[in-house]
């Protein structure tokens, strides 16, 4: 019996053999699908979506705010102004507790710093060669402004040794800049920032340096209004693929609301370069504002924008208009194609309030509209009856010159 038992049981055994072996094979099979196919199968499903997101990426716009600021000056009244006698340092933030919020909200801030800081040593003083207090930079950095052009009649005030401390202290500040240089190399260095996805370039030229001679050997360390200078530079944006150019002009006649005929040909110049955004000072007063379409080789066209000037944003100047000023607000898109529109040009009309000689915090930028209101409703008690008068007249000057 035995005997006939034992090819059966080798029979079965070989059977639960196979059988086992065929499961582990189906088991193994299934892990390998379970783990690599899913797998696979996510993998193509997470790059197909991350292509859509790349397409629909570059399909959408980006637009930006991007404000200027005109001349900020720095008289002796203005520095005495700033003065703390505590602690023997300067503070210039209570001049611009009125408008901070305006600057600080855009997404891009550019202005003309019409001084040097050139240093204690070197005696702080106001016209007809300013030097100003470090602290003045950093007021402008702490309401918001991004950018500062450098290249102005003033730039030479105190000497070569001045343009180097001046942008040495934009550096260590966080302030970028533009038009006087400590070197060829760094004039050759076009001014590059990216905003939502739109690149600027940002250039800067000035007349003159008031008689001041541009030291021999140095010509580099400023930008003069050049026409040859101002295509190459304008040339070396280009080659950088930039969206916008936007170029700073110290030009024209001060104290006077109209542009001269140099001023609208050294426009129209910039403009042929394929130049988008013109921002001109000098005059410390206001000059009127234009948006343009631009025609291009090719036969399409583009916006073109020039304020021929932005007038003073802070200084002690007296004469009639220089205390009116504005923050200009351009609102600028980049369609999916990457052309640029300038959609909106708005402005904050301000003025420059003067509580007179020895009152504590004398300097006070006010924006003109919402101080107008806040008195009229009686929340604003900080100004009397002779300012309201005042700011209403600025602001009827402010809008017969920029427009309404």
């Amino acid at each position: 019996m035995k005997k006939r038992k034992k090819p059966e049981n080798l029979r079965r055994n070989k059977l639960k053999y196979i059988v086992g072996f065929s499961i582990l094979i189906m088991i193994m099979i299934a892990i390998f699908i379970v783990s690599y196919y899913p797998q696979k199968e996510t993998d193509v499903i997470s790059s197909t979506l991350a292509q859509q997101n790349t397409v629909v990426k570059e399909k959408q716009s980006s637009t930006i705010h991007l404000v200027a600021i005109g001349d900020a000056m720095c008289h002796r009244q203005n520095f005495k102004d700033a003065y703390q006698a505590s602690t023997k340092t300067y503070d210039f933030s209570h001049i611009f507790t009125n408008i901070r919020d305006k600057i600080a909200s855009a997404d891009i801030a550019i202005g003309n710093l019409e001084t040097t800081f050139a240093g204690e040593a070197k005696g702080y003083s106001g016209f007809p060669t300013f030097n100003t207090p470090d602290a003045l930079g950093y007021a402008l950095k702490d309401m918001g402004v991004d950018v500062l052009s450098t290249a102005n009649n003033h730039s030479l005030d105190k000497g070569y040794n001045g343009i180097v401390r001046t942008l040495d202290v934009l550096d260590e500040i966080g302030i970028s800049h533009m038009g006087t240089y400590r070197s060829s190399e760094e004039q050759n260095k076009i001014l590059i920032k990216e905003v939502n996805g739109i690149t600027f370039a940002f250039l800067s030229f000035t007349y003159g340096t008031n008689g001041i001679p541009v030291p021999k050997g140095r010509e580099y360390c400023i930008n003069l209004i050049d026409e040859t200078l101002m295509k190459q530079q304008i040339e070396q944006a280009k080659e950088q693929n930039v969206d916008v150019i936007c170029v700073s002009m110290h030009w024209g006649d001060e104290y006077k609301i109209k542009q001269n005929k140099t001023q609208e040909r050294l426009a129209d110049f910039l403009f042929e370069n394929d130049v988008d955004i013109i921002l001109g000072s000098h005059p410390h007063v206001l000059e009127p504002m234009e948006k343009r379409t631009i025609s291009l080789p090719d036969g399409t066209t583009k916006d073109g924008f020039v304020i021929y000037s932005l007038g003073n944003f802070i200084s002690a100047q007296k004469q009639e208009n220089t205390r009116n000023t504005i923050i200009l607000d351009l609102q600028i898109t980049k369609n999916p194609e990457g052309k640029i529109s300038i959609d909106k040009v708005e402005y904050t009309p301000l003025y420059v309030y003067d509580k007179g000689a020895g009152k504590p915090q004398r300097y006070k930028i006010l924006d003109i509209r919402k101080t107008i209101a806040n008195y009229e409703n009686g929340t604003d008690t900080t100004i009397g009856a002779n300012t309201y008068k005042t700011i209403k007249a600025e602001l009827a000057k402010i809008e017969s010159i920029m427009g309404t």
